[in-house]
């Protein structure tokens, strides 16, 4: 199906036709439309485009609405203040247009044919570790990007870098060749938990810590054990893949829990890159994008200096001839540009890596690497707070797991919805706290700009108030019941009927959904599309309280038309949150 066009940009025609009338001398000048408070739309372009021939804007604007020819969208035009044009459209108008994006599959979000191919390195937790809550915001950000982006019709490669590579696996896998039932499980053939998973892991991890700061003969073959994984020896390799199964089944236990999916051939760790270290390094050095300085082969920057003045390099391959993390992240875009063909790459990571992506993202430009066909984004997110406002620890002042923190949404949702349900099972309450828990915590983290800090406050974000998910859930619930109380009447539109205040704002609000996510995949801003879920959420609770849909019973026609604007507002939220990574219940 063709694009659906919102009201907007049927607006922004009509103007068009009309300056070009008014002013040929113009060509295809952009009467700049915005949302109004004053009216539905307001046109400022004139203004400039007075200034720009010399002519008086107040008459160009007036001039400009003459030349408009009488149609069925425009139902006002003022002229305002020193050249604005106020615009108020038909209520047939917005309700048409309402009724072909209802009539369309995707309501009116446009699907873009010639979008490329974009690499999002996301959710990347480190083997053998435990997930913390500084992991969450890269795997929920990065999981909405994923959907928002293919839903606009980008061809997507999920892309999760885990540190699974690295001197600290010589000391694991040497203990283990020296305790060898460290990860044996219970029950064997038994399906294993992520609990027990990360249970083995964390303690062999402190064991073998342990008795690497305690023991110099442990630590010298533990060195010489790194010394073999680098190399390749089977048996090391064969121990080193066992700790990255161990942590997989921990890893996808807790992105269950978070209700992602995630996908082993997606999985794709630093060691995925080792065969291209080498030739990395010879690409840059031959091409002298890198030089050699004290032995380590640099990539100097001239606005990247240290508090001292001097440079400071992106340093590619140390001294010892080790690589480090740029060599690593300089052949991953090396591989995703040449062998998946990437458009874009978007790596969604913490603002505080933002100068070693700066670096990197500058050598593969001067390498050629990346170019004007192929960009590279950090979309860069700041860290997770407590309610003090400072990094998020526990009591003890230890870094908040991430297992614990979704239980404890899941726990206090559940509460909600226990205390809320009239008509649920318990099994019904079970799911529907899990739904609600991580729909509180995600769009928690989504509803803010990622660049910015935000306040872990689980007492506000399972709040039934104010904005959060557990609103936007509630609401997408009450008009899902609504058509259970509807009778044989059903949704559909009906362009005749005058508009009440709150049908217009709802209408308007729904017309712009399309746009919205537009603008989200474009600019890489779920916030944005959470900021008018919120808004949408919103302006329906005025509606519902205004605008009675069932009681007491409107006209035939009236209670029709409102069935219609509660079934494309619930399809909305539904799609809208589904985006997010955020489900809507039925029932709750």
């Amino acid at each position: 199906m063709a694009s659906v066009p919102s009201l907007a940009s049927t607006v922004q025609q009509r103007l068009a036709e009309g300056l070009s009338a008014a002013l040929p001398e113009a060509g295809s000048a952009d009467p700049l439309l915005r949302r109004s408070d004053r009216a539905d739309f307001q046109a400022n372009g004139i203004l400039a485009l007075a200034k720009r021939f010399k002519g008086n804007p107040r008459e160009l604007a007036t001039k400009v609405v003459e030349s408009i020819p009488a149609n069925d969208v425009l139902k006002e035009i003022e002229v305002s203040g020193p050249g604005f044009l106020n615009i108020t459209v038909s209520d047939a108008a917005i309700v048409e247009t309402l009724a072909a994006r209802a009539a369309d599959a995707r309501l009116g979000v446009p699907l873009n044919e010639a979008a490329g191919t974009t690499v999002i390195d996301y959710a990347q937790p480190n083997v053998a570790k435990e997930m913390h809550v500084g992991h969450l915001r890269s795997a929920v950000i990065g999981a909405a990007m994923v959907e928002i982006l293919e839903f606009t019709g980008e061809t997507v490669v999920r892309r999760h870098h885990i540190g699974d590579w690295g001197t600290q696996f010589g000391m694991l896998i040497q203990y283990l060749i020296e305790h060898p039932h460290e990860l044996d499980h219970e029950g064997d053939g038994a399906e294993v938990s992520g609990e027990e998973a990360m249970s083995n892991l964390n303690r062999l991890y402190k064991a073998s810590r342990a008795l690497f700061d305690s023991d110099e003969g442990f630590k010298t073959r533990a060195r010489a054990r790194v010394v073999d994984l680098q190399a390749g020896d089977e048996e090391t390799l064969a121990l080193w893949q066992r700790f990255v199964d161990e942590s997989k089944i921990y890893f996808y236990s807790v992105f269950d829990k978070l209700d992602m999916d995630i996908r082993d051939p997606d999985v794709v760790g630093e060691s995925g890159y080792n065969d291209m270290l080498q030739e990395t390094c010879r690409l840059l050095e031959e091409s002298g994008v890198a030089v050699r300085s004290e032995g380590a082969l640099c990539v100097f920057f001239d606005d990247v200096k240290g508090p001292d003045g001097n440079p400071v390099p992106l340093i590619v391959q140390k001294s010892d001839g080790g690589f480090g993390y740029a060599a690593t992240d300089l052949s991953a875009i090396r591989d995703r540009v040449q062998n998946l063909k990437a458009t874009s790459l978007l790596y969604v990571v913490d603002a505080r890596q933002s100068l070693h992506f700066k670096m990197v993202f500058e050598t593969a430009r001067r390498a050629g690497w990346l170019n004007d066909e192929v960009k590279a984004v950090q979309l860069a997110f700041g860290t997770v707070l407590g309610k003090d406002g400072k990094p998020f620890k526990t009591r003890e002042g230890e870094t908040v797991r991430l297992v614990d923190l979704l239980d404890e949404a899941i726990d206090r949702a559940s509460a909600v919805v226990r205390e809320k349900a009239r008509d649920l099972t318990e099994a019904e309450i079970v799911e529907r706290g899990a739904q609600v828990g991580i729909g509180a915590v995600k769009y928690a983290d989504l509803s803010t700009s990622a660049a910015r800090d935000y306040k872990f406050d689980l007492d506000q974000m399972v709040s039934l108030n104010g904005d959060t998910s557990v609103y936007l859930q509630y609401a997408y619930a009450r008009i899902k019941s609504i058509f259970g109380k509807a009778g044989d009447r059903t949704p559909l539109a009906h362009p005749e009927l005058e508009l009440a205040p709150a049908e217009r704002a709802l209408g308007l609000h729904l017309d712009q959904f399309g746009e919205t996510v537009a603008e989200a995949a474009t600019e890489y801003a779920p916030h944005k599309l959470a900021a008018y879920l919120y808004q949408l959420a919103s302006l329906y609770t005025t509606f519902y309280d205004q605008c009675p849909v069932v009681k007491p019973a409107p006209a035939k026609e009236v209670a029709e038309n409102r069935l219609f604007l509660c079934d494309l507002t619930a399809r909305t939220l539904h799609q809208g949150m589904a985006l997010l990574g955020i489900r809507t219940p039925e029932r709750l």
